[in-house]
């Protein structure tokens, strides 16, 4: 059966790699930018990627040569006309978006499917811009596409019956594995995920551990691929620090999302972090680099803190029907390469251990933060588990 052609938005770093994704999948891909130089570097960029991975074996050269030849670069939304599915991927602003899908909707055909690869953003607000909203989803890769598996597929609320399992069945055919989740703020990953950077900047606010001592206890003691700061700084705070506050507005300043001063200001001075040279540790030639307290009772009571707001904020999400168990288990794990799914890991500690260390924070804080899950709170006094 042919394959639509796909037309994608934005050359940057997430639009070639989605194209890179698609066109290696069999599509025809018009990678539309009005920058010329961004959109040569990207046409560049996916050709080398394609034949790094021919010469690693990962491809047939065959197969890397007519994925490049699918790719067809351009300046002129025009070339959109025979599209059967647009995603758009460019800077993350809402009226932006908006003012590009009105300019698509007059070159598509009626039945081309609209699509949106933000991360923060709501799907609805852009979809509203639509003349045909019905036909408006969202579906978010993570950086690298080519490389990571998951894909959130968000539909709206004006998102017609049955179009969002079309695109997970389609998402499913570029090799990657969709998660199904409701139109929140952050999503699955993005929300899910802010303990993991909020409560560890906290427990260095509060002078309880260095960032070297954290970043530690949660990788070698927790299991997680990489620490909070090490990989805030990875992330870019110009990125990380604006998810956040993103998403704390959009959840009309619950007090659970709240960005921290010390994260602000690195964003202020432009610390964004490795790609700045410095952010919360500093990456400059001849720079030492904290060397942590490697106190195993220390270490342990850091993981079971933020471990304990993970949990809760899954549970949460549960409770709430953001998205599946199943889908919370697969979007953290591979979606931030989490060692185990939050329910799962709640599961394997006992609901009532995680509600107890929640507990102790509210009692010791008094804010709304340190809140337990109803579910949790649920099933710890039912003596019950979240996946069983």
């Amino acid at each position: 059966m042919q394959k639509i052609i796909i037309g994608i938005i934005g050359s940057g770093a997430m639009g070639a790699g989605i194209a890179q994704v698609v066109a290696t999948a069999g599509h025809a891909v018009h990678l539309l930018d009005q920058n010329a130089a961004a959109l040569a570097k990207a046409q560049t960029s996916i050709a080398a990627s394609l034949r790094k991975l021919a010469e690693k074996g990962k491809l047939t050269t065959e197969a890397a040569e007519a994925a490049i030849k699918r790719l067809h670069p351009t300046a002129n939304m025009a070339d959109f006309a025979d599209c059967g599915l647009v995603i758009e991927a460019i800077v993350e602003d809402l009226a932006v978006k908006q003012q590009v899908f009105k300019q698509v909707e007059g070159i598509v055909a009626a039945d081309c499917v609209l699509a949106s690869n933000t991360s923060s953003l709501s799907i609805t607000s852009i979809a509203a811009a639509c003349q045909r909203p019905e036909r408006f989803i969202g579906i978010h890769f993570f950086n690298p596409a080519p490389l990571m598996q998951l894909v959130e597929v968000i539909p709206a609320v004006q998102t017609r019956a049955g179009l969002a399992e079309e695109a997970k069945a389609l998402v499913a055919t570029w090799g990657k594995r969709p998660v199904l989740t409701q139109d929140t703020p952050g999503f699955i990953v993005n929300r899910v995920a802010r303990p993991f950077y909020g409560e560890a900047i906290r427990i260095m606010e509060e002078g309880i551990a260095d960032l070297a001592t954290i970043d530690w206890a949660l990788t070698e003691l927790g299991g997680f691929r990489m620490g909070p700061f090490a990989l805030m700084d990875f992330i870019g705070h110009d990125v990380n620090y604006r998810v956040t506050e993103s998403v704390f507005t959009a959840f009309f300043y619950d007090p659970r999302y709240r960005p921290s001063f010390s994260q602000r200001r690195l964003f202020e001075a432009g610390y964004y972090g490795r790609k700045a040279g410095r952010g919360f540790y500093d990456y400059t030639t001849g720079a030492g680099q904290p060397v942590p307290n490697r106190d195993p009772a220390l270490g342990q009571r850091i993981v079971q803190r933020v471990l304990a707001m993970l949990i809760n904020e899954a549970a949460e999400a549960l409770h709430l029907r953001v998205a599946s168990a199943e889908d919370l288990e697969l979007a953290m794990t591979t979606g931030v390469n989490y060692p185990k799914g939050l329910l799962a890991w709640a599961d394997e500690l006992g609901p009532a251990q995680v509600l107890a260390t929640l507990d102790g924070l509210y009692h010791d804080y008094h804010e709304d933060r340190y809140r337990a899950s109803v579910l949790l709170r649920r099933l710890a006094t039912s003596n019950q588990h979240f996946l069983s």
